[in-house]
């Protein structure tokens, strides 16, 4: 099952709808997000299934919400793409380089990245990210997969400057407003295992910036899910994000970064784009100003 979360028109809370190519059903009305149904379907629920005489309207009239509004954990990876790690300067790891995102850093699709006032340096990372939905710790790697409730697409916004400001890259990750998430979720039962052998790709203005296969991740879904729960309990809703391809911005010569007015989209096949514009800080305070 295709799963959006977002708003109709004249709604203030977002509904759950299933997708069906270009159009959109209600699944569950004024849900929020998806945390309710993943702890349903953890605890061996059934995904819900529209209505018969439900009505559907166009996916393009659904404004995209957070597929989890406010998420326990965003697990990510670094360097989890051999060529990433060398444009990066890196040796490939042996064990996955992982940081933490904070929820306030997360934007959905179509609203605006927010580059920073703080830093031009603002660069894109397209990434798979799953959704956990039975939670657990010491998960086996064979049992790995039956705890993913569904896969979606990241772009891992970084502001690289402040990335590399020290060894830890936490401040360069979670800038308010730097990472889009979304808009489709799609259960595994929709994809190969783990979600591997996908194209992946990014364009910037139309441009393709980054294009690989999620098949070349160092890390796949199962043994990323075990070695994360080897140090934390995962519980449903948590995420995961597994990395970027190469080709991003700070590597190119000369180096590019997104700006004020761009238009970002990444995208993984089977599960869709995330579209997102870039917009200043600076723009989104006079844009506030005027409407208050």
């Amino acid at each position: 099952m295709k799963l959006l979360t977002g708003t109709l028109a004249g709604a203030t809370t977002p509904s759950v709808f299933a997708v069906t190519g270009e159009r959109a059903t209600l699944v569950q009305d004024g849900a929020g997000d998806l945390t309710a149904l993943i702890q349903s379907v953890a605890k061996g629920g059934a995904l819900p299934e529209p209505a018969a005489n439900a009505a559907s309207v166009a996916v393009t009239d659904v404004t995209p919400s957070l597929p989890i509004a406010r998420p326990g954990k965003i697990v990510c990876l670094g360097l989890n793409y051999a060529e990433h790690a060398r444009e990066g300067g890196y040796d490939v790891p042996d064990y996955p380089a992982m940081f933490l995102r904070a929820a306030t850093s997360m934007v959905p699709a179509q609203a605006p990245m927010v580059l920073p006032e703080a830093s031009e340096t603002f660069d894109y990372e397209t990434e798979l990210m799953i959704i956990i939905g039975k939670g657990g710790r010491h998960i086996a790697e064979a049992d790995a997969l039956d705890h993913v409730f569904g896969y979606t697409t990241f772009n891992d916004g970084s502001i690289r400057d402040y990335q590399r400001k020290t060894h830890q890259w936490t401040a360069g990750k979670n800038f308010d407003g730097t990472g889009a998430l979304g808009p489709i979720v799609v259960t595994p039962d929709e994809l190969p295992a783990g979600a591997s052998g996908l194209a992946i790709r990014t364009r910037l203005n139309g441009r393709i910036m980054q294009d690989s296969n999620t098949s070349d991740m160092i890390f796949p879904a199962a043994r990323t899910i075990a070695i994360v729960s080897e140090i934390m309990t995962l519980e449903p809703g948590d995420m995961i994000a597994f990395g970027t391809p190469p080709g991003v911005g700070h590597a190119r010569r000369p180096q590019v970064w997104m700006k004020d007015g761009d238009v970002i989209e990444v995208e993984i096949e089977g599960i869709g784009t995330c579209r997102n514009p870039v917009v200043s800080e600076a723009a989104l305070a006079r844009e506030k100003a005027v409407t208050a």
